[in-house]
């Protein structure tokens, strides 16, 4: 048994709505696992139940060998870290971090000596006499992780605790979360709709649509080997290029081109998915591009332009490529990389 254990778990609200399908989930101790999907997904209502803020309709959590469907949050040993800090106003920083130590009834020198060592590992020794108000969103999300850190829980739960940031903050605390986790070693679950915050935080993700969890595997497998059309189009940025074709007797057709010999044996309508980065230039290539749109990213370029009735096809080009409006490109698709999914089911066909 790994050491949280997600089976069958349901989510039924008393208007029927069901946010989360019977999911199975097994997550390792010391694993950072992130739940990644769209707004209203059911990530953050699976991580809410792990925590014991939500009711589970059905199937069990284990965390650890024991089953924790009954237990109350204040017995789970979980700490959470919210959006909105959730810190005390009227307390000052050392209070804040040591509020949940008293209430335990742990000895004064013991939770001065926890303070202090969370306080020097989020580098907020400095600010233990303030209140939250004096402090700026990144030392404000310090303290709330400084105030689960001093629990010693078994398991951290983050639930998209970077959103009020702004994107250079976001950025800073996102590498700095990451070390925290590898540094502590405590099991982690992080909730996030923005896929870089996924792919650069997980050991292994979650991605989730519609309450099931479509995929799960490591960042790099997902990116290379999403298995249907919603996780190729969530994971990657910019996202992928998709296109309406045919595939039939291994020849897909698609808007003014074909491939030959694909790897697959579906014949029928499919969705052709290509990858900005995958594109490269070539003298007689298969896609000629209208550039419309150059957005220049200093490393590299983002080009936008049309293809026969496709607007807004992406090639990520050289940053030391000039590429102006109105430019002619002939693209191939690099070493075969492109995806075909089924129409219908948005499942990988290739």
């Amino acid at each position: 048994m790994s050491f949280l254990d997600l089976k069958n778990v349901t989510k039924i609200y008393p208007n029927g709505t069901k946010a989360v399908h019977e999911t199975s989930l097994s997550i390792d101790e010391g694993e950072f696992m992130v739940f990644v999907g769209p707004s209203g997904c059911g990530k953050s209502t699976l991580l809410r139940m792990v925590a014991g803020l939500e009711d589970i309709t059905e199937g069990d959590i284990n965390l650890d060998g024991k089953l924790i469907n009954e237990v109350d949050p204040s017995e789970r040993d979980v700490a959470m870290v919210f959006q909105n800090y959730a810190l005390y106003p009227h307390m000052n920083v050392y209070n804040n971090l040591a509020y949940g130590l008293k209430n335990r009834g742990i000895d004064k020198e013991t939770i001065e000596q926890k303070v202090n060592d969370a306080a020097k590992l989020l580098q907020i020794s400095d600010f233990l006499q303030r209140k939250p108000s004096m402090l700026s969103g990144g030392q404000r999300q310090r303290v709330a992780m400084g105030r689960a850190i001093v629990r010693n829980p078994k398991i951290f739960l983050f639930d998209e605790p970077l959103s009020n940031l702004d994107a250079k903050l976001r950025i800073q605390m996102r590498l700095e979360i990451k070390k925290l986790q590898q540094k502590v070693g405590v099991t982690s679950i992080f909730v996030t709709h923005d896929q870089v915050e996924a792919m650069t935080l997980a050991d292994r993700l979650a991605v989730i649509n519609n309450g099931i969890i479509e995929q799960l595997g490591t960042p790099i497998e997902i990116y290379n080997n999403p298995k249907s059309l919603f996780v190729a189009g969530f994971i990657g940025s910019p996202q992928m290029n998709f296109l309406d074709a045919n595939l039939n007797n291994k020849t897909l057709s698609a808007e003014n081109f074909e491939i030959k010999n694909i790897d697959s044996d579906y014949n029928g309508e499919v969705t052709l998915g290509i990858r900005p980065e995958h594109l490269i230039e070539s003298e007689n290539g298969l896609i000629n591009l209208k550039v419309e749109l150059v957005e220049q990213l200093g490393s590299d370029n983002l080009v936008y332009g049309q293809i026969k009735n496709i607007k807004d096809f992406c090639y990520r080009s050289p940053g030391n490529q000039t590429i102006k409006k109105s430019d002619s490109l002939s693209l191939n698709i690099e070493d075969n990389k492109y995806y075909i999914f089924d129409k219908s089911t948005g499942k990988r066909v290739n």
